[in-house]
This record gives C-alpha cells, structure tokens and sequence, in this order.
C-alpha cells in the first residue's frame, strides 16, 4: 500500500494534522509526518515532493496558515495528488490561508479541504488509494455506513426528547 505524507508548514500545526493521522490510523494507511516551510525551507520540501513516488507516497497532504504556499510549493514538484489544509491562524480567521491554498493556477492542481479540515483531507487520501485497493474501498463503505447509522441514532434520541 502507498504511504501518505503528511507535511505541517510548522509544528505548532500539528493540533490540526493530528486529525489526519488519527483517520489514517483507524483505516491502516501507512503515512509519515515531516515539517517543512514553503518558505524557510524550499529546497527540502521541493527535494521531498520530487522524490515521493519513488519513495512510496501515493498523495500528500499539506497543511499551512496565513500565506499557506505549502500545498501549491509541493504540487509544483510533484504529479502526486496533494490535499491542502488552510489552518486557522492570524487574524483573518483563515480565510488567507484558504485563498492561499484554493488559488492555483491551471496545471498545478491542489484539492482543498475546510479551514483545518483535516479529517477531510485524510479520507480524500484514502478515497484517492482506494480506487486502486479493495480493501481500502471497504473499508470506506463500512465507515460511511457507520457514520449513517450514528446520524440516524441521533435522530432518533431526538425524536424521543420533542
């Protein structure tokens, strides 16, 4: 099975990227955790996203705050499937990292999930090895049936209080 790389542009990201690896965890994804800034370390980050496909990754997810170049940085040096998570930070509320993340040009493309989405981004990682993994397709299918049947508990208390 491929890896996942999990990148944080800064270790105080890691609150948010914790969300990632704990899904990646529960469905048996390999990954690996790196920090690396567009910015204070460009050439570390473009080495390691040339580099992926031959050491095993099959996507990469990204999450940065405020200029949030970290997505773009890495798809730019690599043809791998990079998810970006804008991270709330600075005072706009996220909405410069979402931009930051969302506003690539045509060629270099960057899936993007919510403001500190990363649970969401995991799963679009997984949904991604899954079309080539049975296992992992099942396993997608068993967590959303899951996840139904939890919305449909809650429904249910619901009805009973009202």
């Amino acid at each position: 099975m491929k890896k996942i790389a999990v990148i944080m542009g800064s270790d105080s990201d890691l609150p948010v990227v914790k969300k990632a690896i704990d899904v990646l965890e529960s469905f048996s994804v390999p990954y690996e955790v790196h920090v690396y800034s567009a910015h204070r370390t460009p050439n570390e980050a473009a080495d390691f996203a040339r580099n992926a496909r031959k050491n095993g990754f099959g996507a990469i997810i990204a999450a940065a705050g405020m200029a949030a170049h970290l997505a773009g940085a890495f798809a730019a040096n690599t043809t791998l499937p990079v998810v970006g998570i804008p991270v709330l930070s600075g005072n706009l509320g996220g909405l410069d990292a979402l931009l930051s993340t969302v506003q690539m040009p045509t060629g270099i493309p960057v899936a993007t999930v919510a403001v500190n989405g990363a649970a969401n981004a995991a799963l679009l990682c997984i949904e991604m090895l899954a079309i080539s993994d049975d296992t992992l397709a099942k396993k997608l299918e068993e967590k959303r049936a899951a996840d139904s049947a939890a919305v449909l508990e809650k429904d249910k208390h619901i009805l009973e209080k009202l």
